[in-house]
């Protein structure tokens, strides 16, 4: 009986799943309040109606962080190269038969359940499961060090430029942590600072060539209009709304101040555009002000700090690769998710992790948390092991 009960134990760094928690009520009260006139309107006054989805997705999400935290990290290594190849073979097929939106082709709709399934949110994860695998095999042969960069290259290559066709914040970001985990891993800088410069390069030639491209070439036309309409705002003619967004963010902001409104008393959300996902920063900081603002900043910045720890105590080069490259993707998806809500930096539509909305970021968010607190159980036990002997 004590081993059945052992078995669905929380295991792994506590204070990370304390975090988790906490951004999951989180969720559950800011999604409960900027729905709830949208759910009013479009479900006859059912103002539950999204709380309770939310509710039952977060359930859900738990459930995949128990599954994968209970995975010996050993098998996720494994898994690396198919994980990379099925990732792909999404991402191309959401080309092919994706649900077009907004001139971009992102989502698969799976029969019969109707869910909407985002691929580049697997491929994500499948790419750091094979960078940290690539790395850590290498690590002890420096003349290796051409070889795995070719590799690594070229599966950034690959992923990356599919993806930047329909979502070039997702493919910078990804591509952004892929490169500093090389750094980390001892790749020559100068393979480093040549792929960068090829990389930028690259984007800004599609950027200046972007008016002569044919409406069909991804959404290379709405990126250069977002950084258009973030260094000149009010200038261009055509903003897709970009302008409106923002201003309503700089309402939401201003007017909550240092204390906020108050859970459930923001205004703008009845007028900014997905207050529930790309913007809910902006609600929160409306209703909790900037303390519950900096509340939330330093829980992903805690989580990144727990990481760091589980770093420092792992004795083998993949747990520490995997547990690095994870907990960036978070924390820099959720900085840049806040960036834009302040208008740091112009609008990518990044969720905030575990917090906005929704259904594949979430689930992957999940898995990438379980496979963190994998590592973490990994290194507690060992460290048992370890007293014990002594």
């Amino acid at each position: 009986m004590g081993r059945f009960i052992n078995n669905f134990k929380l295991q792994g760094d506590k204070v990370i799943w304390i975090i988790i928690f906490l951004l999951s009520i989180i969720s559950l009260l800011v999604v409960y309040s900027s729905t709830g006139t949208l759910a009013y309107k479009v479900k006859g006054g059912n103002t539950s109606y999204f709380f309770i989805k939310q509710l039952v997705l977060l359930l859900g999400c738990y459930f995949i962080i128990w599954v994968t935290h209970k995975i010996p990290y050993k098998h996720y290594s494994s898994w690396a190269n198919m994980g990379l190849v099925v990732a792909v073979g999404m991402l191309l097929l959401a080309k092919i038969v994706g649900v077009n939106l907004n001139q971009a082709s992102r989502w698969i709709t799976i029969p019969v359940i109707g869910f909407n399934f985002q691929p580049s949110e697997l491929a994500k994860l499948a790419l750091i499961l094979f960078v940290s695998r690539i790395l850590s095999k290498f690590q002890t042969d420096k003349e290796c060090q051409k070889e795995a960069f070719w590799k690594i290259i070229a599966s950034i290559g690959v992923v990356c430029g599919i993806i930047f066709l329909d979502d070039f914040s997702t493919s910078a970001l990804l591509g952004g942590i892929c490169l500093m985990l090389m750094f980390i891993g001892r790749i020559s800088a100068k393979y480093l600072l040549g792929t960068m410069g090829v990389g930028l390069g690259l984007i800004i030639v599609l950027l200046i060539i972007a008016p002569f491209l044919p409406d069909s070439f991804g959404r290379i036309h709405t990126v250069r209009n977002r950084i258009l309409n973030f260094a000149s705002p009010g200038e261009q003619k055509e903003d897709n709304g970009q302008n409106y967004q923002v201003d309503q963010a700089k309402i939401a902001i201003v007017s909550g101040g240092i204390l906020g409104k108050g859970p459930g008393n923001s205004d703008q959300r009845n007028f900014l555009p997905h207050p529930y996902s790309d913007f809910i920063y902006a609600i929160i900081l409306e209703e909790w002000g900037w303390v519950g603002g900096f509340g939330i900043l330093a829980l992903y910045l805690f989580l990144i700090y727990r990481a760091g720890s589980i770093v420092r105590k792992c004795d083998r080069t993949f747990p520490a690769f995997l547990v690095i490259g994870l907990s960036l993707s978070i924390v820099a998806q959720a900085l840049t998710n806040m960036a834009v809500s302040i208008n740091l930096i112009p609008v990518t539509g990044q969720p905030l992790p575990l917090v906005s909305m929704g259904g594949t970021s979430l689930i992957f968010t999940s898995a990438a948390l379980g496979m963190i607190l994998s590592v973490s159980r990994s290194v507690k036990e060992q460290d048992v092991l370890k007293h014990a002997e002594n």
